[in-house]
């Protein structure tokens, strides 16, 4: 990734910063003031409207891969990328369309609870425990990894250090008032996070239509004046034709100090070397990138590897299911009154997102345009933080780059607090006694553990990383709703089956992915292509071990499967149903 080094921190940039933690803890201690009762801290009392909630939902839901990922992968694989935004939207009309209201209708407080209301399994329930607590932690790292990234590039600090402080601020929050508070501290970070990733792209929309650009050309992407990039990992990049640079560090397995031309071709790059592009210099990209404007702009060419097409549908498959399997979206619709209130959040986020992701999806090709540096050594998720001061110069892109830094963090905060609440309400009512003192102890173990991991895993791409835990959530979680809602025939048993075939083939991909030895092992062939892209299979795989072990064991049916799908699917004003109580105990 390119660092910034030797500059000063801009003051707007720190102060904007300061500014998006301070006003986070601050309406967090407000909602602590509201939060009494364990179902205060679990669903907030299930008093939430659906305009407030749609928020939060989409607060929480725009993380660190939605602001910083989304325009990344959009700079470096074009066409194919806009499946990231369109898909992180499109998901939720098949929450709308399947699950939001029969799943508030359950009365259930987490998706365990719903999975032993439905099929009457308490061992169902510790396996879908399970199943959330893997989720939530592989979904939180990368938020953590961002915050990191994020500090690095502006402030220049240890990537540990913004993992760390993200981390205390959203530990701090949920122990203060569990999701009662971070309700408040979600819907504020929605409108955030909007204006932060809006103003900048509608000003630089007016720079590019100010000049002569040109995005569907067959030139590569060229730096405008003499740039040096820092490569901080090991990475292959592609020349078009023969390119001179100054290098300093290894190049093709040989030390290099000086001028060195890079033939047409890939070339591996150590990390640890320095690149120094002359004015006007094509610019490499990471080897499988499209490496020219038109390229670019025509899809087919997936994300690197091999079976482009393959891996553009199971990116497809992965997140629009993914999203019906996602616990801290779940656990917002228990928050509403009712199931008729959960439909009408599910709309509202459907429209929030969607205008939220028209501006990503514009810095994308900008950041192909202006700061095309990033592309050598594929950590483009520093696209976005990179953009406004690289434009507009003086104070106007000092202002731009500190509104895009408090967005930044508000992304990986307020993803971050609804993953963690999720965590730790099942750990809490599941797990412990169910007191609030048990939400607030499993909320510091929740915590401490992806922390520790963000700090101790290599990261990859931010919205790579998170399109494996959808694949995840596609391949386990979202099974068990559909098939749950919608299908008398399933049983625990097949239930079962599904969460663990799916749960071992997604998860053992994603875990894959992030050991850099077995990555550097499999760097190419259809084993390579399934382990970083594993939804077209594990997803299959799932569904068809549930129905399967299904009708292998119906004598599991339960008895009473017409009244709990007649409570599932009938208006509230029918009164066949209440809320369930969890497993919660006085202090």
């Amino acid at each position: 990734m390119e660092t910034i080094t030797g500059q000063s921190v801009p003051t707007a940039t720190l102060l904007a910063l300061i500014a998006a933690a301070v006003a986070t803890v601050a309406i967090g201690t407000y909602g602590v003031r509201l939060a009494r009762t364990t179902s205060d801290f679990l669903v907030a009392s299930r008093s939430v409207g659906p305009n407030w909630n749609a928020a939060a939902i989409s607060g929480e839901y725009l993380s660190a891969a939605s602001f910083l990922g989304v325009a990344g992968l959009i700079a470096k694989y074009g066409t194919d990328a806009l499946w990231y935004p369109i898909g992180f939207t499109a998901g939720y009309v098949g929450l709308l369309l399947f699950v939001a209201a029969p799943l508030r209708r359950s009365g259930a407080y987490t998706v365990p609870d719903f999975a032993e209301f439905r099929l009457g399994s308490t061992l169902l329930r510790r396996l879908a425990t399970a199943v959330v607590v893997l989720i939530c932690i592989l979904y939180m790292v990368p938020q953590l990894q961002g915050a990191g990234l994020t500090l690095n590039i502006l402030l220049g600090t240890s990537p540990w250090v913004g993992a760390v402080l993200v981390g205390v601020i959203v530990i701090a929050n949920v122990i203060g008032g569990g999701m009662r508070s971070i309700t408040f501290v979600q819907a504020f970070q929605y409108w955030l996070k909007l204006t932060a990733i809006a103003v900048p792209a509608i000003v630089l929309a007016i720079h590019f239509y100010g000049e002569d650009q040109e995005l569907g050309s067959a030139a590569p992407p060229t730096v405008a004046e003499q740039t040096t990039v820092d490569v901080t990992t090991d990475v292959v990049v592609q020349v078009n034709n023969d390119l001179w640079v100054d290098a300093d560090g290894t190049v093709d397995g040989g030390e290099v100090s000086g001028p060195i031309r890079l033939t047409a071709g890939d070339h591996d790059v150590s990390a640890g070397t320095s690149l120094v592009l002359a004015p006007g210099s094509a610019v490499p990209v990471v080897s499988g990138a499209p490496a020219t404007h038109d390229q670019w702009a025509t899809p087919g060419w997936g994300f690197g590897g091999d079976h482009p097409m393959y891996q553009v549908y199971s990116l497809i498959i992965g997140i629009f299911l993914g999203t019906m399997g996602l616990p801290h979206v779940l656990v917002r619709f228990y928050t509403n009154p009712d199931g008729r209130a959960a439909r009408a959040t599910s709309l509202a986020v459907v429209g929030l997102l969607a205008v939220f992701y028209l501006f990503p999806t514009l810095l994308g090709a900008f950041a192909r345009l202006w700061v095309p540096q990033l592309l050598i050594t594929g950590a483009s998720d520093a696209a976005v933080l990179l953009l406004p001061g690289s434009v507009v110069s003086g104070l106007g892109g000092q202002l731009l780059a500190a509104l895009v830094a408090a967005g930044a963090i508000a992304a990986f905060l307020s993803t971050s607090s609804g993953l963690l609440v999720s965590v730790a309400g099942v750990l809490s009512t599941d797990v412990l006694r169910g007191r609030v003192r048990d939400f607030r102890i499993a909320s510091l173990l929740a915590g401490l553990v992806p922390l520790f991991l963000a700090v101790a895993v290599t990261s990859i791409d931010l919205s790579r990383t998170v399109g494996l835990v959808f694949a995840v959530a596609a391949s386990t979680l979202c099974p068990l709703l559909v098939l749950g809602i919608w299908w008398r025939g399933l049983t625990a048993a097949g239930a079962a089956a599904g969460l663990i075939v799916g749960g071992v083939v997604a998860g053992g991909a994603a875990l894959a992915t992030s050991i850099t030895g077995i990555a550097d092992v499999l760097q190419e062939g259809w084993i390579a292509t399934i382990i970083g892209y594993p939804a077209a299979v594990s997803v299959p795989l799932a569904f068809a071990s549930m129905v399967l072990v299904s009708k292998l064991t119906p004598h599991q049916v339960p008895a009473d499967v017409g009244r709990l799908l007649t409570r599932l699917h009938a208006p509230e004003r029918l009164g066949v149903g209440k809320d369930r109580e969890a497993n919660l105990r006085p202090e």
